[in-house]
């Protein structure tokens, strides 16, 4: 059973240095083991791009061992905007001494079902062979329904137990076509965080946290891992039971 921790910080300033004081930890501690040990973390897009653009940036780490993949990503191509790896390249990439070649991208000219397949392919490089792949950490966010990834209430690819990417052409929110992690990788994660800012959060906030419904956000529950919640007070309004750090 993953612990879960709701962490809520009085702004977004002490939420980013808290999620970057985190992963810092978590991917020395990785790269202590020595050998060919390398950090390898799940991105996810929209507003988490700036935050971890800004705050890791501060981080002390041996950044070239740091391997950066998509919990999900639209089927576009880097030149477009709704690109989750064109948002990194335009504003994370240039801030820490990263390159392009640290991210593990999906080629956009395939089909979507070759999309994924081609993505699976990429991701199994990186782990031992024929185990299910155990990312260090996941930087995951929710929608207004309760998604996180690519994985929306009642699809069909939230039931989804063997793939471990799985592509999407129906999405209800655009663009349709997509290529998403399926919860056989969010749930093997070591550490998965939840970033959500805003007012605008509060209400599926509370239906996930405080009334457990039962929507794809809240069936991320690592066996063998953790899940924090990091929250600033305006997504956590209706949380009344939490302290502000």
């Amino acid at each position: 059973m993953a612990s879960k921790v709701i962490s809520v910080y009085e702004n977004t300033q002490k939420l980013g240095a808290e999620l970057a004081k985190n992963l810092s930890e978590l991917a020395n501690d990785v790269l202590a083991e020595g050998g060919n040990a390398v950090f390898k973390i799940g991105l996810s897009g929209g507003s988490v791009v700036s935050l971890l653009s800004e705050y890791l940036a501060k981080v002390e780490t041996d950044w070239s061992k740091w391997r950066f993949f998509f919990c999900d990503e639209r089927l576009v191509d880097f030149s477009d905007p709704e690109s989750t790896f064109a948002q990194y390249r335009d504003k994370f990439i240039c801030n820490l001494p990263i390159s392009e070649e640290q991210f593990i991208k999906i080629n956009p000219q395939l089909s979507v079902d070759e999309a994924a397949k081609d993505y699976i392919q990429k991701i199994s490089v990186y782990f031992a062979p024929y185990d299910l792949p155990r990312f260090d950490a996941l930087i995951l966010g929710v929608g207004p329904d309760g998604h996180t990834c690519s994985l929306f209430p009642g699809h069909k690819l939230c039931e989804e137990t063997s793939v471990w990417v799985a592509p999407i052409s129906d999405s209800p929110k655009p663009p349709s076509n997509r290529i998403t992690f399926t919860f056989p990788i969010l749930n093997n994660a070591r550490y998965c965080a939840f970033i959500a800012t805003g007012s605008s959060k509060a209400d599926i906030l509370k239906r996930i946290l405080k009334d457990g419904e039962q929507l794809p956000a809240n069936c991320v529950q690592p066996i063998n891992g953790s899940v924090q919640w990091l929250l600033d007070e305006a997504a956590a309004k209706l949380l009344q039971e939490e302290t502000s750090l």
